[in-house]
Order: structure tokens, then sequence, then C-alpha cells
């Protein structure tokens, strides 16, 4: 088993005044070459937000990105004709494939948001653009639910061109579970969104991330509270 630890206070920070961005990889002005990526997830940035402030059209390609609002809304709006607002409680998904323009913005003109936006590598380049949302069952407790999958299956999610799943759970103080990684060929990379959990021998408290992979398994216990992001994704293209 081979393992790496990102506490919080480590990653690379950007204070824009209107947005204060926190990067676990590699991003824009941050860069570390030790923290290029974990297998082909490319960028976990843990973003706030203020009223009325955003991203304006950009451009996107071959990634696929997915955004999960913590708080607040988040307006997107792209090129294929997509609107949509997105909060707490659902996840969006865009296969930026040949190329795509979008924005985000913050929905309220004075409230602040927070999302997590994560980037995977896809294991097809070139495909058509798309775009997703959907909400998710966030009041279910002690339970990963899944709320990414890959392209063509019938698991619950919504579908990414690439051989990963992503999973939400919200955790008691005292929960345990054996988590399996779905794959001998994939790494799981675990971002403590709040609380604290032990991973094996590790400790995780809030916004530290921890990737694990050439194991079958880990053993989740929660030490408090917790609300935990888990993803099992390829460790190589």
């Amino acid at each position: 088993m081979k393992t790496t630890v990102h506490k919080s206070e480590t990653r690379g920070h950007a204070d824009h005044g209107w947005l204060k961005a926190n990067h676990t990889f590699s991003f824009a002005g941050y860069y570390n070459p030790e923290r290029i990526h974990f297998g082909v997830l490319r960028v976990l940035n843990d973003d706030w937000v203020a009223g009325g402030m955003g991203f304006s059209m950009h451009p996107h390609d071959n990634m696929e990105i997915i955004t999960i609002p913590l708080s607040g809304a988040i307006k997107h709006k792209d090129n294929m004709g997509n609107t949509g607002v997105i909060t707490a409680g659902e996840v969006q998904v865009m296969s930026a494939g040949t190329g795509v323009l979008h924005s985000e913005m913050n929905a309220h003109a004075q409230e602040p948001a927070t999302l997590l936006q994560i980037w995977v590598m896809p294991d097809k380049k070139g495909v058509e653009p798309r775009y997703d949302q959907a909400a998710y069952d966030n009041t279910r407790k002690n339970e990963f639910v899944q709320v990414i999958a890959p392209m063509d299956t019938d698991e619950p999610g919504l579908n990414i061109h690439q051989r990963a799943r992503f999973y939400l759970g919200k955790l008691d103080a005292g929960f345990e579970q054996e988590f399996p990684i779905s794959d001998e060929r994939n790494g799981l990379y675990i971002f403590v969104i709040d609380g604290e959990i032990t991973v094996d021998a590790q400790t995780l408290s809030r916004r530290d991330g921890y990737g694990v992979w050439q194991t079958e398994s880990v053993y989740i216990k929660a030490a408090a509270d917790s609300y935990v992001l888990l993803m099992d994704v390829p460790m190589s293209l």
C-alpha cells in the first residue's frame, strides 16, 4: 500500500478579494512539482466566492469538470445553451471535450458561496461537450452516497468519461466502515470537507486530503461528526 497526505494548511492559496481559493494540486499561480495530480485527479479547488461575483466566460477542453456546492448557490451558463443554478445537495458535471465556454457566478448578490471544483482527466479526448446536474440525498447519514459514475453504466450518479466514482458521506461520530476500492488499477483520494476521521492509522481533519493506492480497501472511522468526499480514480490513463 502506498499513501500520500496533503494537510489543509499545506495547500496552495490565492486571495483575489472576491475569490479565496485553496488548491490541493498545482493550479494557476500555485505550482508544486510534487503535487501535480493524484492519478487522473488533476484539480481539487476549494473556493469561496463573494456575493455577485464569479468566473466570467472562459474556455475548457478535454477535461471532466465536477462542481460540488457546499453553501450558497452557483449560476452556470455555457455556449451549449445550458443555464442552471446549483446549490448544496446538488452536483454538476461538464465534459469539456472538443471545447466549451462557460461561466460560473455566485447566484446571490450579497451572500458568499463555497464550492469544490474538481477536474478529472478523461479516458478519451475529443468527445462531444455535455452538461448535467442532479440532486443527491444529502440527508442520508452513515453511508457513502455515489454521485459520480463511469460513462455507460447504470450505477447511481452523474456520468463522466473516466473509470471514476465519487461518493459523499455525512458520518456520525463513531461510524466505521471498510471501504473497497473498485479496481486494482485505481486509488482512493479522501477529502474531509468537515469533521475528523481516521483512515487506517492516518488522522485527517477539516480540508485535509489523503491518497491511497495499491490496496484493495481502506478502513474509515469518524472521530467526530464529519462530511467526507471519496474519489475512486484510475492511477493512470
